[in-house]
């Protein structure tokens, strides 16, 4: 009995126990939860609080940002007013000039009623005069074939070679006295800007050929240079497109090709391959390949000092090669790149002292020739190739007809083309600037000597001073004083309108009589 009372009590200990520790845990919970919604309620108002200020600061921003649209519109506004107001004003003007041009037209236009109203009746009185004076001619005419005898075709073949003859001597004479004036007035002015171009600058000429020579060391080289079957020189050949010549001259192979660019490509190409020993289609379409790059980078930088020396740097970069590919390029032995840059100083002088922009003249001359840099490779003649390729980087009107007509093919239609006419010629005349063949030299003397030999009264005729000058022996019964200076100047004319030579030719038209008797 005691046992189970012990266990009842137990049990009910147990019992009350658990449930204070129940009671207490839900207590603490309450309290906990509390707390939470306490601060969730705070941070739900702090965080009202803050939307509600950002709110504020947007709109405010916007209100802001509104005042200035608004002020920006106003101003825009203002001076959009303004400008129109200047309109109005400038309208109202010209308005004004197109009125009172509008009256003076009108009264020139009634000035001009009056001439022809005039005119028409200074036409009729004319007409009236010449039918009498038709009548006074036919009267006149019919008495002098009466008194005379001739018929009216022998009379006038009369007349006719009388008027010839009195107007061959007179336009002798009148081309003499202005030919004399002209030379006189121009001589003296002409002399000094040219000699004074020419004394300012002076260039180093080239004489170059289109074939170049490559030195080897061996014949046993010069057999590896042809390769088995000769592959290795048809490579050679078909990848630089130059032709090799080797025949039995010892130690040297010759390279030959009109692109000048090409044939030194070629002849570098060659001397590494024959200084490296290892020759074969491979190796040469490598070398070749290496040789081509540098070659680009060499001509970028010829044509940069070009540019430098001439001080032109706003050019445009594609042109900077060409101007390179000219310093290999030559024409009569002369280099283009020295002579175009001797035609650019010359020309920029010559512009200086006529008034002109000697930097339009120096640029023109500077590419006057550019199209021999791609006349190997496009067809058609240099300055044609020249102004097109020029044309595609806008250059100026003056450069692009100074390319285009400084051979006269073209008229010039600015002042600086023939200023560029002039200096090429000097350029291209001097003493050493340039060569010829001797079978064109030849053929240029008995040129000059045949042409001149076509004019009636002509007995001899002699070229000489390297063909710069032609003198003419006339027979002195056909040709007198006045006559000799016509044909001086026909025989010029005639010169330079068949022949092409570099700078002036002159013509010296010797009349004499000579009288001979023998004492015996």
């Amino acid at each position: 009995m005691d046992a189970s009372a012990f266990l009842s009590g137990a049990l009910l200990g147990l019992v009350a126990g658990g449930g204070g520790i129940f009671a207490y845990i839900q207590a603490t919970g309450k309290s906990a939860i509390a707390r939470a919604r306490t601060e969730a309620e705070n941070l739900i108002s702090n965080a009202t609080k803050e939307a509600q200020n950002k709110a504020k600061e947007i709109e405010l921003s916007a209100k802001q940002e509104q005042l200035k649209l608004k002020e920006n519109f106003e101003r825009e506004n203002d001076r959009e007013r303004k400008k129109l107001e200047e309109l109005e004003i400038r309208l109202s003007k010209r308005e004004d000039t197109l009125d009172r041009k509008l009256d003076t037209l009108t009264v020139k236009e009634r000035n001009l009623d009056d001439l022809e109203n005039k005119l028409a009746n200074r036409d009729k009185v004319v007409a009236q005069k010449e039918e009498q004076l038709t009548q006074v001619l036919r009267e006149q005419r019919d008495r002098l074939l009466s008194i005379t005898n001739l018929s009216a075709d022998q009379a006038k073949e009369l007349l006719l070679k009388r008027i010839e003859d009195e107007c061959k001597g007179e336009a002798g004479a009148i081309v003499q006295r202005y030919t004399e004036a002209a030379q006189e007035e121009a001589k003296e002015k002409s002399r000094q800007i040219i000699l004074q171009a020419i004394q300012r600058y002076a260039a180093e000429q080239t004489a170059d050929h289109t074939v170049s020579t490559v030195t080897i060391p061996t014949d046993d080289m010069k057999g590896r240079v042809i390769g088995r079957e000769g592959r290795n020189i048809r490579s050679f050949e078909k990848t630089t497109g130059v032709d090799v010549i080797i025949d039995d001259t010892p130690g040297v192979v010759v390279v030959s090709c009109f692109d000048p660019v090409r044939r030194e490509i070629a002849r570098i190409s060659l001397e590494k391959l024959v200084q490296d020993g290892r020759i074969h289609p491979a190796r040469i379409e490598e070398v070749v390949a290496a040789t081509s790059k540098d070659m680009e980078e060499e001509l970028f930088k010829i044509g940069k000092e070009a540019i430098q020396e001439a001080n032109l740097p706003n050019l445009a970069k594609p042109i900077i090669p060409m101007l390179g590919r000219l310093g290999y390029r030559t024409s009569y032995g002369q280099n283009v790149l020295k002579h175009s840059l001797e035609v650019a100083y010359i020309s920029q002088v010559m512009a200086d002292e006529l008034g002109l922009d000697g930097t339009v003249a120096r640029r023109a001359g500077l590419l006057h020739d550019i199209g021999k840099a791609m006349d190997h490779e496009t067809e058609g003649g240099h300055p044609q190739i020249g102004m097109e390729f020029l044309k595609r980087f806008n250059e100026s009107e003056a450069v692009l007809n100074a390319c285009l007509g400084h051979h006269g093919d073209c008229p010039a239609t600015t002042p600086y083309t023939p200023i560029i006419m002039a200096a090429d010629a000097i350029s291209a005349s001097r003493p050493g600037a340039r060569r010829e063949s001797l079978e064109r030299y030849v053929k240029r003397l008995q040129d000059l000597e045949d042409l001149a030999m076509g004019f009636e009264g002509v007995r001899q005729a002699y070229a000489i001073q390297a063909g710069r000058e032609v003198r003419v022996i006339v027979d002195a019964r056909l040709i007198d004083d006045r006559t000799s200076a016509k044909l001086a100047r026909d025989i010029s004319k005639k010169i330079e309108s068949e022949m092409t030579y570099p700078g002036e030719i002159k013509v010296t038209v010797l009349r004499e009589v000579r009288s001979v008797e023998y004492a015996r």
